[in-house]
This record gives structure tokens, C-alpha cells and sequence, in this order.
């Protein structure tokens, strides 16, 4: 689009220069009156012209009076022939002065020559742009197989050091032997050690992994380079093989330097479950990359650091010693290191003296690095909407459910009856987490919609957890099927708003006997094995290690699991049916209550 706008620009300059020179040419007779021969006859009988210059095909009067005109006439006619038509008396023409003149200066040679060479020009000009294109088509076909990473170098001004990243101590230590070496790297190999080619980043998405990469180019101050595993990749075979090279070829020219491969996943998975086509130009695209890793050549001061959320799929070629043999694992930050990161995010917006970022950091348990940027992000476009000058708490917690559960929609208004559904069943979910000691406190209720729900109750541990126990599950689906059982037990039937707990819950029984076995009558094992399939339309697909038999009894196991946490949450939901109801009614007037208001109306929480 810049090239064709560039290319019309120049096009119209000329059109405008060509105009002007013609305007030029024509604005030279503007002063000239032009006349008829009719006049010029009359003006000589009456003996008022006192000169006259004769052109191919024009005459160019001058009267007496000083005034000037032209007069047009036939090229193949001459002067006299035309004297001789009109029957003009010769004495009268003794006192004129008659001159043959040529035509000369600039309007002559514009008049003569630019007819002739104006196609000739616009020819040249048109070959010329042709030419150009065809340059720039080759230039970009012989690039084509050139490495797209982009380069920051060390004198970039907004680098990172591992003072922006909060959290993630271990990796951070893991990666300052790569910055030392980076920085002195005959400390090294005086001692004969050899510093890991590759380091692989592995977190879910939003731990940081791209920023943490960025700090160690910036802690090493080390030219950057950053490319992602896709744009290796095309539908051509060679040409991400060929990229590779390029990649390569640039580091070592700038050696000592780091390069980042985002996302490697997309061109490191297993080889030999491609069916061809892409997956071949896949193949040998991860062949490269081996090869440049740990190949003949070595690559002295190049620093490959990658980043993916699937390990599993990585060919086990990348993973051995020589390639990406150091793996430092990025966590979900604890409550510790969320404050720490709303800390760093917080810095550029003006927050109330009243706003706790450690009440920020409780109510976030899960969530990720990015989401507590976002979480921030949306509190200052929040207050800006509402036309304040700081952010405050409440803009802080209603980001915290919009990052969550997504907008509230308050366009989606509910009938009577939908809402009070809708108030028993959260109030539901509350009251069984409420007095179930190991089930996770309430902090908010609401019948207001958020998302695709439409009313909510959020349960956020106390603590960070890094195990569960049996009973902690059990509980948890009590809560889970509260809503389901409170609708059915209130108005006889149940609805369509229960489909999602359902299906949490379901999953949650599985995962008990399956995955942490936890089942009784089915022994200490697990059943299934996940694999990953490539090129059948799904990400990854359950292998059966059991028989039909076993497969009954999962199932029973499963509803086994689902009845008794049933159960337990109707004992729950019959015993408390008075704090229910109060609960229920405050829903109905108010549409939202806090931990606080809901801790009034039930009682303190007993552990």
C-alpha cells in the first residue's frame, strides 16, 4: 500500500509539471487578441495596421495605436495569395512593414518537440516504475527465506532486568549463571565447564516466560534476538530450514547474544507423526534447529532460550543434553509474588491511599502474571469512564470479576421468577460453602449477570494450596451441585442455569478416580493415558488401559462420588434453611453481597 501511494504521488508530479509547462506555453498569447480575417481586411483598407509578421499559420498583427493581434490563416496559403483573394488595394500596403518570421524561443520548441517526445517520456517513466517492481518481487522472492526475528540490541533504552519481573526467584537464579556467562565467559571455561546451549521456559500462558527472556538480554546487556516458532514455518519446503540459517548466521555476527524462540512448540513437536505436506517442511525446520544447536559447528556465545506451555509434545531430540537441557519452570505467582507484580504494574497509575494490593493479592488466587496487569488495566479504564483522577478499591474488585466472569450485563434483564431462581441457587452455593469447613470461604454473591452466567458466588481460599485432600474435593462438589439440588428441592424442577456446576462436577468426580485415585473399590492406580495426536483434529485423545469392566465401574465410582457430595449438600441446604432464606431475601433487594454482609446474616465462618 506505501509503494502504491509512493508510486502515484510521483506519477501525478509529473502530470503536474507537464500541465504546467503546457500552461506556461499558453499563457504567452494570453495578451495577443485574436481576430478574423474579416478585420485584418478592414483595418487595412482603413489603413490602421502598421505592421505585420507572417508565421506557418498565423499573422501577427501590430496596429498603429500599439495594440497587438493575431490573425489565423491556412498553412498552404500564402500572404500575397490571400491579398490577391480579397481584392486589396497594394498602395495601401506601402506603408505596412511585412516581415517572414520563424517561429523561435521556448514556445517553439514546446509546440514542436513535445508532441513528439511526451510519449516517448511517459513510456520511459511507466517502463521505469515496471522495472522497480520487478526489482522489489525479486528482492522479496530472494528474502524469502531470510529470518524475520527482530533484533534489540544492547543500547535499547527501555530494556528489562530482572528488576521488572517480580516473582519467580528460582528462575530468575537459574538464569544469572546464563547472564554471568554471557558476561565472562573465560570464567568458564578456565574451570572447563560448559554452559547449557539451550534454556526452556516452561510455564502456562501469562507467567512471563517472554519477559523473563527479555530480562536476561537486558541483565547481560546482550544484543536480543526475538522470533516466534511460526514464522519458521511455511507451506514451501526449505524455506524454514533456510530461516533457521539465516537466524543463526545473524547471531553469531553479533555473538555474545541471546536468541528467543517464543512458542517453539508450533515448529519442536515429535517427528514421525506427520502424514507430509507441512508437516515434512516442519520436520526439517526442527532438523535445522538441532543441528545449529549442537551440530559440528559450535556456536560459541549464543544463548538459544525457548519458550512453550507444552512440553509434552516436544521432540525428545531438543530436550537431551547439548540442546535445550536446562528447563526452569515458571509457577503461578503465590500471594507474595502477586503483590509484588501488582506492585511493578501500579506504578505508573495513581492509586487511592486507601487501596491494599494485599487484599488485591488475596482475592487473585490462579491468577497469572498478565492477569494481574490486565486486572490493573481495567481498574484505570474503569475510573477513567467514571471520570475520576485515582483508582480506588472499587474499581480494583470490580476489575477483579470482569477479568474473572467477564462484563456485567446489564441489558440482560431477568423476569421475577428467573431472578429468584437465581437468588435460591447462589445463595445455595454460598450456604454449603459457608458451612463446610474445608470448602473455600464466600467473599461475593450476586444475581447480577456477568458473562454467560447469570448470577455468580465467589470462593477464594484463605491460603495458596499446592495440595488437596479427598475430603476437600467432596466438598467442593457439594457446592458445586448446591444450586442443582436447592432448585430442585424449591420449585420441583431444576433449569438449564445448573448445566456448567454440573459439568464442573462431573469432571472433578473423573479426575478423583481416574487421575489422583482416590477411589475405594478400584484400588491405588490410575486409568487412561493422555496422548497427543498431531493430525487426527484434536490436541490430544485418552488411550484405554482397562477393560469394559473396569470402565463400568469408573462410571459407578464417578456417580458414587457425585451422590454422596449430593447428599451432603441437602443435609446442609435442610439444616440452615432459616440463614438460607435470609440470605435469599437480601439477594432479592439488594442483588449483591460482600463478605462481610453475608458473615452478618449466617454467622461467622467455623473453620
Amino acid at each position: 500500500m506505501k509503494n502504491l501511494l509512493k508510486n502515484f504521488f510521483v506519477f501525478l508530479g509529473i502530470f503536474l509539471f507537464i500541465a504546467i509547462l503546457f500552461s506556461a506555453f499558453n499563457n504567452s498569447n494570453k495578451t495577443v487578441e485574436k481576430v478574423g480575417l474579416e478585420t485584418l481586411i478592414n483595418q487595412i483598407n482603413k489603413q490602421e495596421v502598421s505592421a505585420i509578421a507572417i508565421y506557418d499559420s498565423e499573422l501577427k498583427i501590430t496596429l498603429k495605436q500599439g495594440k497587438e493581434e493575431i490573425v489565423k490563416k491556412e498553412i498552404n496559403e500564402t500572404f500575397s495569395q490571400l491579398i490577391k483573394n480579397f481584392n486589396i488595394d497594394l498602395i495601401k500596403l506601402v506603408d505596412i512593414k511585412i516581415e517572414v518570421k520563424e517561429k523561435e524561443g521556448m514556445s517553439y520548441w514546446m509546440e514542436t518537440a513535445l508532441p513528439f517526445l511526451l510519449p516517448f517520456l511517459l513510456i520511459g517513466v511507466l517502463l521505469f516504475f515496471m522495472m522497480r517492481s520487478v526489482q522489489g518481487a525479486n528482492t522479496r522472492m530472494m528474502s524469502f527465506g531470510q529470518s524475520q526475528a527482530k533484533e534489540s540490541n544492547k543500547e535499547n533504552k527501555d530494556k528489562i532486568t530482572f528488576k521488572d519481573v517480580a516473582g519467580v526467584k528460582e528462575a530468575k537464579e537459574e538464569l544469572k549463571e546464563v547472564v554471568e556467562f554471557l558476561k565472562q565467559p573465560q570464567k568458564f571455561v578456565e574451570m572447563g565447564a560448559r554452559i547449557p546451549r539451550g534454556v526452556l521456559l516452561l510455564g502456562n500462558p501469562g507467567t512471563g516466560k517472554t519477559l523473563l527472556a527479555r530480562a536476561v538480554a537486558g541483565e547481560a546487556d546482550v544484543p536480543f534476538f526475538n522470533i516466534s516458532g511460526s514464522e519458521f514455518v511455511e507451506m514451501f519446503v526449505g524455506v524454514g530450514a533456510s530461516r533457521v540459517r539465516d537466524l543463526f548466521r545473524r547471531a553469531k555476527k553479533s555473538s555474545p547474544c541471546i536468541v528467543f524462540i517464543d512458542e517453539i512448540d508450533a515448529v519442536g513437536r515429535r517427528r514421525g507423526a506427520g502424514l507430509g505436506g507441512s508437516h515434512d517442511e516442519r520436520e526439517q525446520t526442527l532438523n535445522q534447529i538441532l543441528v545449529e544447536m549442537d551440530g559440528f559447528e559450535p556456536n560459541v556465545n549464543v544463548i538459544v532460550i525457548a519458550a512453550t506451555n507444552r512440553p509434552d509434545v516436544l521432540d525428545p531430540a531438543l530436550l537431551r543434553p547439548g540442546r535445550f537441557d536446562r528447563r526452569v519452570i515458571l509457577d503461578e505467582p503465590d500471594l507474595a509474588d502477586r503483590k509484588a507484580i501488582l506492585q511493578i504494574h501500579a506504578k505508573k497509575k495513581p492509586l487511592a491511599k486507601n487501596v491494599s494490593l494485599s487484599k488485591i493479592a488475596m482475592r487473585t488466587p490462579g491468577f497469572s502474571g498478565a492477569d494481574l496487569a490486565n486486572l490493573l488495566n481495567e481498574a484505570a479504564i474503569l475510573a477513567t469512564r467514571r471520570n475520576k483522577k485515582i483508582i480506588e478499591m472499587e474499581e480494583l474488585f470490580e476489575s477483579i470479576e470482569k477479568v474473572m466472569l467477564g462484563p456485567e450485563r446489564k441489558s440482560k434483564i431477568l423476569s421475577e421468577k428467573e431472578k429468584k431462581i437465581t437468588a435460591y441457587h447462589e445463595a445455595g452455593h454460598a450456604i454449603v460453602a459457608h458451612f463446610s469447613p474445608h470448602a473455600n470461604p464466600v467473599q461475593k454473591i450476586s444475581i447480577i449477570s456477568r458473562g454467560q452466567a447469570a448470577g455468580f458466588t465467589i470462593t477464594l481460599p484463605t491460603e495458596d494450596k499446592h495440595m488437596h485432600t479427598k475430603t476437600e474435593f467432596t466438598e467442593e462438589l457439594s457446592v458445586l451441585l448446591a444450586g442443582h439440588i436447592i432448585e430442585q428441592d424449591i420449585f420441583g424442577e431444576v433449569t438449564t442455569g445448573s448445566t456448567s456446576d454440573l459439568r464442573r462436577a462431573t469432571n472433578l468426580a473423573r479426575k478423583l478416580v481416574t487421575d489422583f485415585g482416590m477411589s475405594e473399590s478400584l484400588g491405588l492406580r490410575t486409568f487412561g493415558e493422555k496422548e497427543e495426536m498431531i493430525f487426527l483434529g484434536s490436541d490430544a485423545h485418552e488411550q484405554r488401559n482397562y477393560s469394559e469392566k473396569i470402565a463400568e465401574q469408573i462410571d459407578a465410582e464417578i456417580s458414587c462420588f457425585i451422590d454422596k457430595a449430593a447428599h451432603q449438600a441437602r443435609g446442609i441446604i435442610k439444616a440452615k434453611k432459616e440463614e438460607l432464606e435470609k440470605v435469599v431475601a437480601v439477594l432479592l433487594e439488594k442483588e449483591t453481597l460482600e463478605k462481610e454482609e453475608f458473615e452478618e446474616i449466617v454467622g461467622a465462618r467455623v473453620s
